[in-house]
């Protein structure tokens, strides 16, 4: 990332990330691409059930489609305005909702899902212990228990 990208807002340097990765150049996309999953390898590598090289392990092509893809959408933040989420959550008033988190996933906030469960009553928050971004099998055992309570068999 160019000195000057580094010290601007989070939005503005992943736009600088997302220039880089279109760039007619091949290393300077190959060089961001490489840097970005650098990042997510040693944040996933700090887990408990994180493995060294979980991103870097993975085709160049299927590398540079994810972080290309991230980059896009982490820099226009998601086409939401900011707090949408939050401010319009009342809208799922009376639908039912299960949030599945990863207590030590650092790539997202626990703190997000938490803020939402506050203003969707209807919504149920597990916080998965032995789990990251990457999961474990406590957290698809948890994750396909939610999925099953919205079955119609095992509501009536």
């Amino acid at each position: 990332m160019p000195e000057a990208h580094r010290d601007g807002d989070v939005f503005e340097v992943l736009a600088a990330y997302s220039r880089l990765l279109s760039s007619p150049d091949r290393e300077v996309r190959e060089k961001a691409c490489a840097d970005w999953i650098a990042w997510e390898d040693a944040v996933i590598s700090q887990e408990s059930n994180g493995k060294p090289n979980a991103y870097s392990d993975r085709p160049a092509d299927a590398q540079m489609a994810m972080v290309r893809i991230c980059a896009h959408y982490f820099s226009n933040a998601a086409w939401l305005e900011e707090g949408a989420l939050l401010r319009d959550a009342d809208r799922l008033a009376g639908i039912p909702g299960a949030l599945v988190h990863g207590r030590l996933d650092l790539g997202s906030p626990l703190s997000t899902a938490w803020e939402l469960t506050k203003v969707w009553k209807d919504a149920r928050l597990t916080v998965v212990g032995d789990s990251g971004h990457t999961g474990s099998e406590t957290f698809r055992k948890v994750l396909h228990e939610a999925i099953e309570g919205f079955s119609p068999a095992k509501k009536g």
